[in-house]
């Protein structure tokens, strides 16, 4: 079997971009992978099809080879752009070897650890009442865990401000008053998408009452594993880190300086299966749970719910609760995508994936190029700050 096209897609597809590939092969069996890096699309595009040239030909069931080629075979090696390309290639990839085998991709990764996976959900609100509310709601559908956040943002000020201190202020007091509600068998945490100062993220934490708070998610930029050793040796809080990390040795310092306590292990920048399972057995080592961000379409959602299945250390896969409306677009246009209901998400056992792509659909389906001009965020004095 040898590889015969590789069809990168920068695509819109129903609420977000997405970056999607199509892998062909000369006996008709294909597959689809999804890389992530949002709003960075076509250049993850163009790395692709700079891979293309030379993997056209190959022989899919390389993958670990192909990986590596991929990696090593430049001087400037690594980067999220490139690692996002090898991820959705080395995604579609096993999506070919699956179907070729006739096995779900989770047998090819060691087979199943669990009859389902685990899910948590997130939530955010414009008061702390609604955001109370919601989390109710998802308690009541049977999630045990989620994320809680309020956005009200700085009065007198558009949603793209985001003001750390009044927004510290507020979560702290309604996640206390969330733990208060929910009481104490519902898993909580935050993700603040590494938009504090260390001074900010331990005013955070410390203005909560011990055991407020299951996990703080990339509570700082990622950058600088001693301001974790900092922000660290201020706070016993659990946290959650990994996400942004394109390699094992961008982990590396995190998990064995134990400055995360659950990996952020994300599919689609990480480099696809063949390095998510090995900083996957790296976190094992020290104990550490994967809890892998899951922010893409239904192909890196299904492509995840694999890896969770065969990981043994695995904790809970991140879901966003969509419209009904959006579901029904999704069905549509990924025939097969899988669900969690009620904070479980059952994986079939069909070959490789398990979900396909309506190709013409996305194939014309263009990006939106305002989408990453509308995430941009400021401060109330007009500087500009993380999203």
């Amino acid at each position: 079997m040898k590889i015969t096209a590789i069809k990168p897609y920068p695509a819109w597809s129903v609420w977000r971009n997405v970056f999607l590939v199509k892998i062909e092969t000369d006996e008709g069996i294909y597959g689809w992978g999804e890389g992530g890096t949002s709003w960075r699309e076509l250049g993850v595009k163009g790395v692709t099809e700079h891979f293309s040239q030379w993997l056209i030909g190959k022989d899919p069931m390389q993958v670990g080879r192909m990986w590596q080629e991929m990696y090593r075979s430049a001087y400037f090696e690594g980067g999220r752009v490139v690692t996002a390309a090898m991820s959705a290639i080395d995604i579609a990839l096993h999506d070919i070897i699956g179907k070729k085998l006739g096995v779900p991709i989770y047998q090819l990764l060691g087979g199943r650890q669990r009859d389902w996976v685990q899910c948590f959900a997130t939530t955010g609100a414009k008061t702390g009442e609604e955001m109370i509310e919601k989390a109710q709601a998802l308690v009541a559908d049977g999630w045990e865990c989620m994320r809680l956040s309020v956005h009200g943002g700085v009065e007198g000020y558009d949603d793209a401000t985001f003001e750390p201190r009044p927004d510290i202020a507020d979560n702290a007091k309604w996640l206390t008053k969330a733990r208060e509600t929910l009481g104490e068998e519902v898993v909580i945490g935050i993700d603040y998408h590494h938009r504090l100062s260390v001074a900010e993220a331990a005013s955070f934490c410390q203005k909560m009452p011990e055991g407020t708070l299951d996990f703080v998610e990339e509570p700082i930029r990622d950058e600088s594993p001693e301001a974790y050793e900092t922000l660290r040796a201020m706070t016993p809080m659990p946290f959650a880190v990994g996400e942004e990390f394109s390699s094992k040795w961008q982990f590396a310092p995190y998990i064995e300086r134990g400055l995360t306590n659950f990996a952020r292990v994300d599919l689609g920048i990480v480099g696809g299966y063949t390095e998510a399972q090995k900083v996957a057995g790296w976190a094992e080592t020290h104990y550490i749970d994967l809890m892998p961000h899951n922010p893409l379409g239904p192909i890196n959602t299904a492509a995840t719910a694999h890896l969770a299945m065969a990981t043994p250390n695995f904790a809970w896969l991140e879901m966003f609760q969509r419209s009904e409306e959006i579901e029904v677009q999704h069905d549509e246009l990924y025939p097969g995508q899988f669900r969690a209901v009620g904070g479980r998400m059952e994986v079939p056992d069909r070959p490789g994936l398990g979900v396909d792509v309506d190709e013409d659909a996305i194939a014309n389906s263009p990006m939106h190029a305002d989408n990453f001009i509308s995430t941009m965020l400021h401060r109330r004095d007009g500087s500009v700050t993380n999203w």
